[in-house]
């Protein structure tokens, strides 16, 4: 029998063991911050920090995703090679010729010409225009969405998938394994037997090593319809309702036609690849006659080697000279995010974050009030908007650029999603989305730093403890 001296004295050294590994090992494989968080767990209580660890602790993908990604990358870059006529390029030195190359070499896509793009802030007249372009698809219908939940929406959705699948449409359906369990629950076999292919993403459970950490997440929210019409943005397919109670979601989705259409089925057609080894055909889309805007995709996630999202805004806050808007309904930025927001205000720029007041996550509302004191302080204004969960995710820039899409600022966006992104040029993407923002402010509460300095001890703790809990990611 062993004695009780010699079982504390194993367990001791194993203690030690475990400490030391995790110090050699940890800082080697994530961001320091989150190392510092980690490394603090398990020195605290190795032996339940190090299992965490080896669960949640580092983003990985398993190799074949990542090997699928990197052939279709490569495969992006080349076909567009023989693109060259819907290249667009921008004139002179400004800013925007230092996004074009940066979300290039990030995402793959080339900018293209001759895009018409309309932003839909309406949430239901969003949903009836793509229920339009599904009911008079005549070639292939592909969607790709992070929820789809058992509701009205879904039924709608459904409905419209099987009605084009009878005409002998070409439908597939893509959803996020947990984001869209519902979804899947309720329609993936009435959708299979009316001859809808449905894919799910990253899927979890038993198979979950097959594709990589079990929190990383396909966030993407594409629809594209006979390579003619293309859907991207921040709604889901779900009832406005279903996220908090008696806040409807507001949302932003651009309806976009003309080359940057075939770019999204680009994207669909890699996430396609990357779940079942199949190779979709994406057919090149002209340009729109009158149409003049300049649009540029941004796919990422952590198949990718860099953190696309992450730098393209920080390079977006960086480049901006008189006025910067962002709105976002989580905002946990990383340090270069928040660094690049400081300058910004401080550099002179009219810097504006628009929150929304509701949330339907409790714990990340918590880690965002942590920044409020230090953005504030330095002359970044933020809003609360106040009638509608506020769930849209878009930014501008000056006068020059916009983008909209399915990244939140958050850390979970930048590092352990798979999100995409439109950057618009010009005038007249920007001039449209000023309007929406300046709806969302004459509905918003104003913060000021002095009100935010008067909040109570326990909520600075609070925010605190939840921002620590989110530097774990």
């Amino acid at each position: 029998m062993t004695e009780p001296s010699s079982i504390g004295a194993w367990l001791l050294a194993l203690d030690w063991v475990i400490r030391l590994a995790a110090l050699a090992w940890i800082p080697s494989r994530t961001t320091p911050a989150a190392a510092r968080s980690w490394l603090l767990l398990v020195f605290f209580v190795p032996l339940a920090g190090l299992p965490l660890y080896l669960l949640l602790g580092h983003p990985w993908l398993s190799r074949e995703r990542l090997r699928r990604q990197a052939e279709a990358s490569l495969l992006i870059r080349e076909e567009q090679k023989l693109l060259g006529e819907l290249r667009w390029a921008p004139e002179g030195d400004g800013a925007e010729s230092e996004m074009v190359p940066l979300i290039e070499r990030l995402g793959d896509f080339m900018p293209t010409h001759g895009n018409a793009v309309t932003l839909l802030d309406d949430y239901d007249a969003s949903l009836r225009a793509l229920l339009e372009d599904i009911a008079t698809a005549h070639d292939r219908v592909h969607l790709l969405y992070y929820l789809m939940f058992a509701d009205q929406v879904g039924d709608l959705v459904c409905e419209a998938l099987l009605q084009a699948a009878a005409r002998g449409v070409e439908c597939r359906l893509m959803l996020d394994a947990v984001g869209a369990k519902p979804g899947m629950r309720a329609y993936a076999g009435r959708l299979r037997a009316g001859g809808v292919q449905v894919q799910e993403l990253l899927p979890g459970g038993l198979r979950w090593r097959r594709s990589g950490r079990i929190d990383l997440r396909n966030h993407r929210k594409l629809a594209v319809i006979d390579n003619r019409a293309g859907y991207v943005g921040s709604q889901n397919l779900a009832d406005a309702g279903a996220f908090v109670r008696g806040y409807p979601n507001r949302e932003l989705v651009a309806r976009v036609e003309g080359p940057a259409v075939s770019h999204l089925e680009a994207v669909f057609a890699s996430d396609w690849y990357l779940e079942t080894g199949e190779r979709l055909d994406v057919i090149a889309t002209t340009p729109v006659r009158d149409a003049n805007v300049a649009a540029q995709l941004l796919p990422s996630g952590p198949a990718y080697p860099f953190s696309n999202a992450r730098d393209v805004v920080c390079a977006l806050i960086h480049l901006a000279q008189k006025k910067l808007v962002l709105t976002t309904p989580y905002f946990v930025p990383d340090d270069g995010t928040l660094s690049a927001l400081r300058i910004a205000a401080l550099s002179g720029v009219d810097t504006q974050l628009i929150l929304s007041r509701s949330n339907n996550q409790r714990l990340t509302a918590w880690a965002q009030e942590s920044y409020y004191g230090e953005l504030l302080a330095s002359g970044v204004k933020i809003a609360h908007y106040r009638p509608h969960f506020l769930h849209a995710k878009h930014l501008s820039v000056d006068d020059s650029m916009a983008l909209v899409g399915s990244m939140n600022l958050d850390i979970r966006s930048f590092a352990l999603n798979a999100e995409i992104g439109m950057l618009c040029y010009g005038a007249d993407v920007v001039t449209r989305m000023r309007q929406v923002e300046a709806e969302y402010l004459a509905d918003s509460d104003v913060l000021t730093l002095a009100e935010w300095n008067r909040r109570p001890a326990w909520k600075r703790s609070r925010e605190g403890i939840a921002r620590l809990a989110d530097s774990f990611i």
